[in-house]
């Protein structure tokens, strides 16, 4: 073999291991960058979950505050009944006075 052919051999070398080395680099960039993606994912998925929480929660405090305003409705109507009956039992007792 002669100089020549060596020299061009050994800048073969050098290129292949310098694609190489590119490549390892850009492989170990879009390993960190595909690390950094997941954390993203997983913190959004985090503030996703609470936020669907919250909102039942929010759902849950309405749902009792119906629950409570039919109750206290319920409750009113029985009181208007027992006054209706109240005032027509008044009614009823005037009219036997007159």
């Amino acid at each position: 073999m002669s100089v020549d052919e060596f020299q061009a051999l050994e800048q073969k070398v050098l290129r292949a291991v310098e694609i190489v080395k590119r490549e390892r680099e850009a492989r170990a960039a879009a390993e960190a960058e595909v690390a950094s993606l997941r954390e993203q994912l997983a913190a959004q998925a985090g503030e996703a979950a609470s936020e669907v929480e919250a909102a039942e929660s929010r759902a849950h405090a309405v749902q009792r505050e119906k629950e409570a305003a039919e109750s206290q409705v319920e409750a009113l109507n029985q009181e208007r009944e027992a006054i209706r009956l109240r005032v027509e039992k008044m009614l009823e007792q005037m009219d036997e006075l007159v």
